[in-house]
């Protein structure tokens, strides 16, 4: 009895760490390559095992260990898959006392001196096992130059040397050593294979747990054994006799799954009311809010996934209710509402988790969901602005989450903005421009020299129509307002919805401006082919035309006209802008040389 008081007690994840490959769960991929390995001698000289915490990475390392020197009970046995557990070898490394493994942490030894001393010590032979083995942990947190330092041995090592690396972040392993490396990826475990191995390992603890209880504790440890194995750890210290699903919830802070499929129904209806009485009956039994938050996130991808794909429903090991309510709702939600959602659940989550006092983050982002659910889709409001005239009954309307105010929606794969500004019309508006042209010249007349200036030297068009209007602006700023300005100026002007659409993935025409220079250069061409300009130059060498000026133009030197936006001209009918003309009716052509 004294003995076994002085015995320390051994958590879950030690106690039922596995120690052969046939014990590892839920790794069939990986047991079978390293089985068939051994069983052939092709044994690499370096392994690599990624994977998330608690899948088994270090356990695998010392399990190979153990298989490649182990010596059976006779002592004469050689590399096994099935390691005998009994031989001194077998032993030593389940006590971690073995003299020829060597476990290293890379936090903790990361430095180019430890790499040098544990190079220095391979080369050595084994003292009396048959491979000197290392098993270093976390080692994505070598420095670059105890890696650069480790290289060659790596490459080239002893025979009698093998090396086990285990790391959680594959990505900031040197690809130098990968190459090095055969690589094996531990999978996460899957909720139904997690929750029926936790379940074992109560029944040999002596203790009963039901099946809703382990696919909650399952669920709870996100396809980590050691993090399923800790909290199943503490549900059983926390209660005598069968550990049940409410108590696993309440030990968690976790949420009765109905109740979050009726609070995600109450959000998506709109009853903010009900949605915070809710919330606040779910804090007062002990739910975190975080938890609140991330149980609505997974129901809004639970019903994504079966609007898109519905023979999900059919899924192993999804639970009854989200199958009958998943279905049932899923039917009546469109895609980009749930997409709404989950982005407006995705921010107010990292907001509940920085927030002072997270509750009245949570309700806070209720109550935005509760309205925007009152919002239409983001293509159907486009699909209002592009039908609605003037104050119409197709504009959108303010109210409970409603439109009113200027507007800015951006969606796309190209960079897109679309602005439009449903205002009250004008008592007397003005004639809608028919063309850009026609636009750019009303702009100018109501003196908006601002936004003239954008419109006539920097956008290029896409496409025209009055109503809407699609542009492209190079190398835009970051405060770039045009497109509201435009919108809200039209609108202004004519008594109508405009839609402005900004766009990068379409070069459009030449500026007006562009377009003026080429309709003057043209008029040159035209104009010296003329055969009395042609005289004019051969006659004086070096002459050049400056300007083309005049109204008629014969057959011979008609080029494609360009119509700038009219301007004031002066006393003589020419105005000062080199990029416009006005010719009064009785200017007579003339040419300049």
């Amino acid at each position: 009895m004294a003995d076994s008081e002085t015995v320390p007690y051994q958590v879950l994840a030690r106690k039922y760490r596995p120690s052969r490959l046939s014990d590892l769960v839920g790794q069939e991929a990986l047991v079978r390559t390293l089985a068939s390995a051994i069983e052939t001698g092709r044994i690499a000289h370096a392994f690599m095992l990624t994977g998330v915490r608690g899948v088994g990475k270090t356990t695998t390392a010392r399990i190979v260990a153990r298989a490649l020197n182990c010596v059976g009970t006779d002592g004469k046995g050689g590399p096994t898959i099935d390691p005998c557990g009994a031989c001194e070898h077998c032993v030593a490394i389940a006590e971690d006392k073995h003299l020829d493994v060597i476990e290293i942490d890379a936090a903790s030894n990361n430095g180019v001196d430890d790499v040098r001393e544990l190079i220095e010590a391979v080369r050595y032979r084994p003292v009396s096992a048959r491979y000197k083995i290392y098993i270093v942990d976390e080692v994505h947190m070598l420095t670059k130059n105890a890696w650069n330092a480790l290289l060659k041995t790596l490459e080239e090592p002893p025979a009698h040397a093998k090396f086990l690396f285990a790391t959680t972040e594959i990505r900031k392993v040197p690809v130098t050593v990968l190459s090095r490396c055969q690589r094996f990826d531990l999978r996460r475990f899957d909720q139904p294979t997690l929750a029926r191995h936790l379940a074992g390992i109560a029944v040999k603890e002596k203790r009963a747990i039901s099946a809703s209880a382990a696919a909650l504790l399952a669920r709870a440890a996100d396809g980590s054994a050691r993090d399923g194995l800790s909290l199943l750890d503490r549900a059983l210290a926390s209660i005598e006799g069968e550990v049940g699903e409410a108590h696993v919830q309440a030990l968690l802070g976790l949420v009765d799954r109905a109740q979050v499929f009726d609070l995600f129904e109450e959000i998506l209806k709109g009853d903010a009311a009900a949605a915070l009485a809710r919330v606040g009956e779910l804090y007062a039994n002990g739910a975190e809010p975080k938890v609140v938050v991330e149980d609505l996130l997974e129901v809004t991808n639970l019903l994504t996934r079966l609007k898109v794909a519905p023979a999900l429903i059919d899924e192993a090991g999804l639970p009854e209710t989200e199958r009958v309510r998943g279905r049932s709702m899923a039917d009546k939600l469109a895609i980009p509402v749930l997409a709404r959602t989950w982005q407006i659940l995705l921010k107010g989550l990292g907001e509940v988790q920085h927030a002072p006092q997270p509750l009245a983050a949570l309700e806070m982002l209720i109550v935005r969901l509760a309205y925007a659910a009152n919002l239409p889709a983001p293509g159907e409001l486009v699909d209002r602005l592009t039908r609605s005239e003037g104050g119409g009954a197709g504009a959108p309307r303010g109210g409970n989450g409603g439109g009113g105010g200027p507007r800015a929606i951006a969606g796309g794969l190209a960079a897109t903005a679309v602005a439009s500004v449903p205002v009250a019309a004008p008592a007397q508006a003005g004639p809608v421009p028919q063309s850009f042209a026609e636009l750019v010249a009303l702009v100018q007349e109501k003196r908006e020299g601002l936004l003239y200036g954008q419109l006539y030297g920097s956008v290029r068009l896409v496409a025209y129509e009055p109503g809407r209007i699609e542009i492209a602006y190079p190398n835009p700023p970051k405060n770039l307002t045009l497109p509201t300005e435009l919108a809200e100026k039209l609108r202004a002007w004519t008594g109508r919805v405009w839609l402005v659409t900004l766009s990068s993935d379409k070069p459009g025409a030449p500026t007006l401006a562009e377009q003026a220079v080429e309709v003057r250069e043209a008029r040159k061409r035209a104009a010296a082919e003329h055969p009395l300009v042609a005289a004019v130059l051969e006659a004086f060498p070096g002459a050049a035309i400056e300007a083309v000026r005049g109204a008629e133009q014969s057959a011979a030197t008609a080029v494609p006209e360009f119509v700038p936006p009219p301007v004031e001209a002066g006393e003589d009918g020419i105005s000062d802008s080199e990029d416009t003309w006005i010719v009064p009716d009785s200017f007579e052509p003339e040419y300049e040389a």
